[in-house]
């Protein structure tokens, strides 16, 4: 009942930053949605604008992009949560690895969001907007816009959490490093798969997510060395 009582306090606790946070952006939430919107908009030709097909679209989604910022802005706080539940069970030198992997996987999250921005939506916006027939008017709907940004901004948040799972799996002695070295073929081959998968039916996405993916496993394989094999602590 202690732990249950403690998961509930926690996890009220995390809803309560996220509607704090909401609260708080809200008011902004136009203007955060021209924010989200700039890579496309400026992409345009000079007679398009970005369209609302749906009636309660001009409120709703900026409504849904300012609640999904809110999650994202909470993050530290609803990892930091999860560190305090789960940490009177873990060892001392789990304890020591872990913190480090949290701040890290943080990080790489917003990494791969921020490289989603301002690298690949640019090059992805220009090459859609310019390969339209002649006679079709390119304008967005704001709707599909935001609902495509947010898969990519998933995709690539969590392909770069990559090194953080191989070394999650190194230390727990789940993989070798060294094995999984020389599967590089195999893994490169498997990152372009899931650009693929993971992105819209374009070769310029699909190679921005797939190259960094890949670069990522080799930086993975680097510190999963440092940590692997895992030593047994006491606690």
């Amino acid at each position: 009942m202690d732990h249950l009582i403690e998961f509930r306090d926690r996890a009220l606790r995390i809803v309560i930053s996220v509607l704090v946070i909401f609260a708080g952006l809200f008011a902004f939430s136009n203007e955060l949605y021209l924010y989200i919107s700039e890579p496309i908009r400026q992409h345009l030709p000079a007679s398009s604008t970005m369209i609302a097909t749906e009636v309660a679209s001009p409120f709703l989604t900026p409504f849904k992009l300012t609640m999904v910022l809110s999650i994202f802005a909470a993050m530290p706080y609803i990892l930091y949560q999860v560190w305090a539940f789960l940490a009177p069970g873990l060892y001392q030198r789990e304890k020591k690895i872990v913190i480090p992997l949290f701040i890290s996987s943080v990080l790489l999250f917003y990494g791969g969001m921020a490289f989603a921005y301002y690298v690949v939506f640019p090059l992805v916006f220009l090459f859609f907007t310019s390969i339209a027939p002649e006679g079709i008017s390119v304008m967005p709907d704001i709707r599909s816009y935001l609902d495509f940004v947010l898969k990519l901004f998933f995709a690539f948040g969590l392909s770069f959490e990559i090194p953080i799972a191989v070394v999650i799996l190194s230390w727990m002695g789940a993989v070798d490093p060294d094995i999984l070295a020389k599967k590089r073929p195999y893994v490169f081959v498997l990152c372009f798969v899931l650009g693929m998968l993971l992105t819209p039916p374009d070769v310029i996405s699909q190679t921005l997510l797939a190259v960094p993916m890949w670069l990522l496993f080799e930086i993975g394989i680097l510190f999963g060395r440092l940590v692997s094999p895992l030593e047994k602590d006491q606690p």
